[in-house]
Parts: C-alpha cells; sequence; structure tokens
C-alpha cells in the first residue's frame, strides 16, 4: 500500500450556494483529504521537507477556499485538487467536502479524486 497523509474533518469557512442569498453569507464546510506523496517514505530521514507539510496544506487549502465565491462545492472541490496537485509532490489527491444545508439530512456531499 502507498503512503496517504489524511486530514480529516477541516473546518472551513467560504462562500458557497447557488440563490444569491445562500452565496452572500459565509458558511462552514467540512473538508476530508487525502494525499498520496510521490515519494515512498523510505529515505524520509525524519526530515519534513521530504514530505507534505499538512499544517501547510491545511492553511493554503483554507486560503483557496476563501480566495472567491463559487456557486457549486464541486466546482471549490476541482479548484482545491487541482491547487494540491500543481503545488505539492503528490501522486493523488482525493477530497470530500461535506456542507451542512437541507435541514432533514446531516450533510450533502462531493467527492473527487484525481492522479498525477
Amino acid at each position: 500500500m502507498n503512503p496517504c497523509i489524511h486530514i480529516q474533518g477541516l473546518r472551513l469557512s467560504c462562500h458557497v450556494g447557488v440563490p444569491d442569498e445562500e452565496l452572500a453569507v459565509a458558511q462552514e464546510l467540512l473538508l476530508h483529504v487525502e494525499m498520496e506523496p510521490l515519494d515512498d517514505w523510505q529515505d524520509l530521514q525524519d526530515d519534513i521537507k521530504r514530505t507534505v507539510d499538512y499544517a501547510q496544506v491545511a492553511a493554503e487549502l483554507e486560503r483557496v477556499a476563501q480566495a472567491k465565491p463559487r456557486r457549486l462545492i464541486e466546482t471549490l472541490a476541482v479548484d482545491l485538487v487541482d491547487f494540491l496537485l500543481a503545488t505539492h509532490p503528490l501522486r493523488r489527491v482525493r477530497v470530500r467536502i461535506e456542507k451542512f444545508i437541507l435541514p432533514q439530512t446531516q450533510a450533502v456531499a462531493v467527492v473527487l479524486e484525481k492522479s498525477l
């Protein structure tokens, strides 16, 4: 099995929604990220520069999410996955975004996975 880094339950506040009223108010989303690094960790030598800094990734994801409003969480998922693949040494990224908008549900979610 290839090594993976997981960020579970990252809370993001951003503007997303189809009706203008919903888009106007920032709302909290829950983000789950799975990242498969290019390197196999055999030669890490306990050096953070040889892996993906998950604290840095979490801060970057928040910045990307807050950079502009989006109508769809699907669009946000594409933006986040594409950003991670373009800026970090990753082979594969999978994101799940949960949105708390329908009163009769725990959450609605989208999942997107891309590989190089």
